[in-house]
Parts: C-alpha cells; sequence; structure tokens
C-alpha cells in the first residue's frame, strides 16, 4: 500500500508541475505573441499551485526534503533525540489533525452554499479540497515517521544538511580540479 502512495504521490507531483509549466508558457505567449489569453489560466495556475504545495509538504517530509534546525537536539544523547523525535511528530500530527478538521468544516460550508470557481464552473469545494487530502497525507507521512523512531530506525525528522552536502560538494570539486590540474 505504501509504494503505491509513493508513486502516485510521485506522478500526481510530476504531472501538476508539468501542467503548470504548459499553462503557464501557453498563457505568456498567447498573451505576449497574440494579444490574447485563456480566461481561466490564472485561477487554475493558482489552484494547481496550492495542489502541488500541500501534496508537495508530505512529500517533503518523506524524503527529508524539509530544512529543520536541530543544532540543540543533537546536543542530547540518542535516546533523549528520539524521545523529542516522538514529542515533535505527536505535535505535527495534532496540529494537522485541528487543521483537517477546519478544513472539513470550511469544505462543507462551501458545499452547502454551493459557490464556483470564479472562471469555471467547478464547485469550488471539490477545487479546494486540497486542504484537506494535504493535510491527511502528511497525517500518513507523520504516523510512518512516528513507526519509524519507534522502531527504533530513526531519531526523528531527517533534514537535509545543507552544511554537510555544500562541503561535500566543495570537496568534490577541488578533487576534479587537482584530477583536471595533474593529467595536463
Amino acid at each position: 500500500m505504501g509504494n503505491i502512495i509513493n508513486k502516485f504521490e510521485e506522478n500526481f507531483l510530476s504531472l501538476l508541475l508539468v501542467c503548470m509549466t504548459l499553462l503557464v508558457f501557453s498563457e505568456v505567449v498567447l498573451r505576449f505573441g497574440f494579444n490574447t489569453g485563456i480566461d481561466w489560466s490564472q485561477e487554475v495556475t493558482l489552484y494547481m499551485m496550492a495542489w502541488f504545495v500541500l501534496f508537495g509538504a508530505s512529500y517533503g517530509v518523506k524524503v527529508g526534503a524539509h530544512i529543520g534546525v536541530d543544532s540543540f537536539v543533537k546536543l542530547f544523547p540518542k535516546k533523549i533525540r528520539r524521545v523529542l523525535g516522538v514529542i515533535s511528530v505527536a505535535i505535527c500530527i495534532g496540529y494537522c489533525v485541528i487543521f483537517m478538521i477546519g478544513a472539513w468544516n470550511y469544505l462543507a460550508k462551501l458545499k452547502q452554499i454551493n459557490i464556483e470557481m470564479e472562471d469555471l464552473e467547478i464547485q469550488r469545494w471539490m477545487s479546494e479540497s486540497i486542504i484537506f487530502l494535504g493535510f491527511l497525507f502528511l497525517i500518513f507521512r507523520f504516523v510512518q515517521l512516528l513507526i519509524q523512531i519507534l522502531k527504533g530506525e530513526a531519531e526523528g525528522f531527517s533534514h537535509i544538511d545543507e552544511a554537510k552536502e555544500s562541503i561535500e560538494l566543495a570537496e568534490q570539486i577541488k578533487k576534479e580540479v587537482a584530477t583536471i590540474g595533474g593529467s595536463k
């Protein structure tokens, strides 16, 4: 089940990115090349961006792409880091649940008052349902992370370590320069 969700998530994010790019490119060409445009492109692009961001947030949790400040947490022993990881994931799940409840109420009211998007005849509750779905996917990823922490497979959130990546890149460039310089 997890693998199916992973593939769906990656493919859906790719599809959204391609569609947004093509729509914006087409709009620019039509607007500046032919002095015309697509009436609904701005609104659809905005909603696709919202879907991309909220779907991407859960994907970011999965792959550890979120930036985090964990210098303080790294000062503690491994067991305490794991406890802090459980606490932080529990807080994130609670935050997502609060947002999901609010999103559910908001979407229910949108459906009840029957509002459509401005430029398309699509119910707004449908286009804005990503608010609920995005946090549902985030909860799924946080529960996966919580299970990993409890099993001892992780200490907490994995973050991108930009400083480490920069140092590794600088060392790789030095090696390549030395290799090129040595072969002359």
